[in-house]
């Protein structure tokens, strides 16, 4: 029986040491060798519940936001697993903005002041209506707080946007809103 034993170990251990050596091997780097940043945004699914962003990307009302989301680096982390809550201005809520606003804000000098108004729509956590109350303030990825008003069962945020549709996503929820939401310090 130990004849047997060592018979096989002596394979198994050569398979080992030969697997541990060619991990340890360092690969050479190319002169062309790009590094690719992927996130789910990159997955190719027309199959499942889509997510946050796919949804904007779906929307004809949404074709501002996606622009936004673009320019301001943003797509990836919205596309992965979260869970979100998105407040979703609308192509006509950005126009409510005063004239050059949107075209001001998607300047690559103003990346850093563009995400923090993204940052502003979106919080960590699904915040379903169900759950939410009157008066109740959600702390928001820029670190700033919104407040969410029911009135009729209608819900307002920061009493100036009205959320006129909600969708499920895979990675939390959407709310569509008929404002763009101006964190405290960008009004």
């Amino acid at each position: 029986m130990k004849k047997i034993i060592l018979f096989l170990a002596i394979p198994l251990a050569s398979v080992i040491t030969s697997c541990n050596q060619s991990s340890n091997e360092s690969q050479p780097v190319t002169e062309n060798a790009t590094e690719t940043r992927v996130g789910q945004d990159a997955v190719k699914d027309d199959e499942s519940q889509k997510d946050v962003v796919k949804i904007a990307i779906g929307s004809k009302d949404h074709t501002t936001l996606v622009a936004a989301l673009k320019q301001a680096d943003y797509v990836t982390e919205l596309s992965n697993t979260g869970p979100f809550t998105v407040f979703a201005p609308t192509n006509a809520a950005f126009d409510k903005l005063p004239k050059g606003t949107v075209d001001d804000l998607m300047k690559p000098e103003n990346k850093d002041k563009l995400r923090n108004i993204l940052e502003y729509h979106v919080a960590v956590g699904g915040y379903k209506q169900d759950y939410l109350s009157d008066g109740q303030t959600i702390n928001q990825a820029n670190l700033k707080n919104i407040t969410i008003n029911i009135k009729d069962g209608k819900m307002i945020v920061n009493n100036t946007a009205n959320v006129v549709a909600t969708i499920p996503a895979s990675n939390g929820i959407v709310y569509v809103i008929d404002a763009v939401l101006l964190p405290p310090d960008e009004k």
